[in-house]
């Protein structure tokens, strides 16, 4: 590994970063028939198992937020050097979830009175995974660039896992709608979600550092935050309250679905 050229490195994170990035949100997206001829109120309860699955997702970037950090701290770096990191950690989560927040409200305001508000909520639900994706090729990345090939191959298997939840709360969006979107959506919002995983694993191979971690972590922070908003909201534009008690209990789901996959399976299973 250690003779091959910068080009064929590239190569083949690229093509990690497609199998365990797009692939397992396209096997994850093939649940659409299925959630599409559920009743409104179960399709609300697989958005809300969706928001549980973000809120995850989101808690455990924070964790490596912190855990970025420390590394930071028990490198010997001064007191700029942490304050830098926790500002960029700080202004990443708030700028992204304003800017996402203003992106959103005028896209809801271009939205009023079309019947397919679900379409442009999978967008925003695909933007926050991609982002949340440049993370998790990020450890891919620098495991490669420091010889644990071992911890690749399980971090690849675990992503894989992982991902195949994402593509479900995607479709839980575009289900919501009346009508189905042409093909080409579930192309771009597949790509949208799992792409970005490539890049980050070009990230951590060429120009990784616990302050650009943290950086993408926190911009993945706050986009997730917003689109835990944005679903919310819309399960309450469609029945006037966000929170019943089905939406409650799938999005504890959603939570618990994914502690099962990476806490459990993953980190106690696979790496056991």
């Amino acid at each position: 590994m250690a003779s091959a050229s910068t080009s064929e490195v590239m190569w083949m994170m690229t093509i990690i970063g497609l199998l365990a990035g797009v692939m397992p949100v396209a096997i994850g997206m093939l649940w659409f028939p299925f959630i599409k001829s559920l009743d409104n109120i179960w399709v609300h309860a697989a958005l809300a198992l969706s928001a549980g699955i973000l809120a995850f997702i989101g808690i455990e970037m924070v964790e490596e937020m912190f855990e970025n950090g420390e590394a930071i701290a028990e490198s010997g770096a001064g007191t700029v050097e942490l304050a830098i990191a926790t500002a960029v950690g700080v202004v990443g989560i708030a700028g992204t979830f304003y800017l996402m927040k203003t992106f959103s409200q005028w896209r809801l305001d271009a939205a009023m009175g079309e019947t397919n508000p679900g379409l442009k909520v999978a967008y925003m639900i695909a933007i926050g995974l991609g982002l949340h994706s440049i993370g998790e090729g990020l450890a891919i990345g620098t495991s490669f660039a420091t010889g644990a090939y071992s911890a690749v191959t399980i971090l690849v298997v675990g992503f894989v896992l992982h991902n195949i939840t994402e593509g479900l709360s995607i479709v839980a969006a575009l289900a919501r709608d009346a009508d189905r979107p042409p093909l080409y959506h579930f192309v771009a919002v597949g790509f949208l979600a799992g792409g970005p995983l490539v890049f980050g694993s070009w990230l951590g191979i060429f120009a990784f550092t616990p302050v650009v971690a943290i950086l993408f972590l926190a911009i993945g922070v706050g986009a997730i935050i917003e689109v835990i908003w944005e679903v919310t909201e819309l399960v309450r534009i469609d029945t006037g309250a966000a929170i019943s008690k089905i939406n409650a209990a799938t999005f504890v789901g959603g939570v618990v679905l994914m502690f099962l996959l990476e806490e459990v399976l993953v980190e106690g299973y696979i790496l056991g």
